[in-house]
């Protein structure tokens, strides 16, 4: 990949990863001395980034400062995990592009969040299986307890929220996908499974 090239996918990738984390330019300005104007033509390519600002948004959003800029491959085909809190909840990133589907492993504490949740509603589409313990999803009037090896799969328009009903941590697969985009479910289960 081109230097150029390079260069001119760090405007999409800062505005996908602030656009993933809910905040705000304003937020972001606050949070890094950065002023509002200058973060808004960094993200449309506007301005070309300089190593001062990369370092202070790397910071920011508690990332390596090679994930702001996507670094060219070194031949290592092995993803390297990277984890963040939000809220209490383990996220571990699978898929390293921005924009389009994003795949994702999510570990809710035991009890997590104790106390019942405002379901939420974003743009997207989101696919979950439940790799253990058990997840409380509620899904406009739904409320629905699944277990491990189960999935679930909606509009993120829906009101939904998560709660881990159980004293032990839930462990999630995530596939996430903006603008509505679906996850499709390409195996069917063998005649002697039915």
């Amino acid at each position: 990949m081109e230097l150029d090239d390079v260069l001119e996918a760090v405007g999409p990738r800062l505005r996908a990863l602030r656009q993933e984390r809910g905040t705000t330019l304003a937020e972001l300005s606050q949070s890094t001395g950065i002023s509002v104007s200058t973060l808004s033509r960094l993200e449309s390519g506007g301005r070309k980034p300089t190593l001062e600002l990369m370092l202070l948004l790397s910071r920011a959003y508690q990332v390596q400062l090679d994930e702001l800029v996507d670094a060219p491959m070194t031949g290592d085909p092995r993803v390297h995990l990277r984890q963040e809190k939000r809220h209490g909840v383990t996220y571990i990133r699978l898929s390293q592009r921005p924009g389009g589907l994003q795949a994702f492993k999510q570990i809710y504490p035991p009890r997590w969040p104790g106390y019942e949740p405002e379901q939420q509603v974003h743009e997207g589409y989101e696919w979950l299986y439940v790799l253990s313990g058990r997840l409380r999803l509620l899904l406009g009037r739904h409320d629905v307890v699944l277990a491990a090896g189960e999935v679930a799969e909606f509009d993120t328009r829906t009101p939904h929220a998560f709660i881990n009903p159980d004293d032990q941590p839930t462990e999630v697969l995530a596939l996430f996908g903006p603008q509505g985009e679906r996850m499709h479910i390409r195996a069917r289960p063998t005649a002697a499974a039915k």
